[in-house]
């Protein structure tokens, strides 16, 4: 296990699957968790060693909106100091529809939800590693990102969207020693996921804790090589 005891990380989505098992991995391997989510995050989320002072969960942020991004890193930067490790994992899915049956609302619920909520938290936390010298920020794309496909465009641009904002600020940043990349999951096993899928093999699918194990490794000082990469995190499917 690596060890982040001097590291503070801030993990967006902290509420949701994948989140939860990435503040849960960064606060077992010692780090200081700033858990950020527009709803309520579990109370199951739990300090390695009972250290609560480790935990922050800040609640009700819209990552989509500058102003309450700003106030959230802000919030943090008062109670932990710095920001080490960004993990943007807020996103969602809309698809079904091909683009002349696909309503505007949706086109720009995905560029928003999904990509601009990584441009906009990105951007905040930026100007942070730049005064500190380091950095590493893990975003979360998607296999739509690479290579379009019927009747998902919106959900597909906006990941290819992620994808890219990756890649240019990964050539933006590297020589301030601010490493970007993102993963590219498979079908995560989450509760939702089998209860859309219950024919499926869950066995093939990739879980939460395993795909948050690879960001621990993409935050670590192993991973400092590999800059705008788009790692495929697909289990066994």
């Amino acid at each position: 296990m690596y060890d982040f005891s001097s590291q503070v990380a801030l993990v967006t989505g902290g509420g949701g699957n994948l989140g939860r098992a990435v503040v849960q991995v960064f606060l077992s391997a010692g780090a200081k968790v700033i858990a950020v989510d527009h709803s309520k995050i579990a109370a199951n989320i739990t300090p390695e060693g009972g250290e609560s002072q480790h935990l922050l969960m800040i609640e009700g942020v819209d990552v989509t909106d500058p102003q309450a991004v700003a106030q959230m890193v802000e919030k943090a930067l008062q109670h932990f100091g710095r920001i080490d490790v960004l993990v943007n994992t807020v996103g969602g899915y809309r698809a079904g529809t091909p683009v002349h049956a696909t309503p505007v609302d949706v086109w720009d619920f995905m560029m928003n939800l999904n990509a601009r909520s990584v441009f906009i938290t990105s951007q905040a936390v930026i100007p942070v590693m730049l005064r500190q010298g380091r950095g590493k920020i893990i975003n979360i794309a998607a296999s739509s990102a690479l290579k379009g496909s019927a009747n998902s465009a919106a959900y597909g641009a906006s990941k290819s969207a992620v994808a890219r904002l990756t890649e240019s600020m990964a050539e933006e940043y590297k020589r301030q020693n601010i490493n970007v990349n993102a993963i590219i999951p498979g079908i995560i096993d989450t509760p939702q996921n089998r209860q859309a899928m219950p024919e499926a093999d869950f066995n093939l699918w990739v879980t939460p804790e395993a795909m948050a194990r690879v960001i621990l490794f993409l935050a670590s000082e192993d991973a400092s090589p590999i800059q705008g990469a788009l790692i495929p995190v697909y289990g066994k499917k």
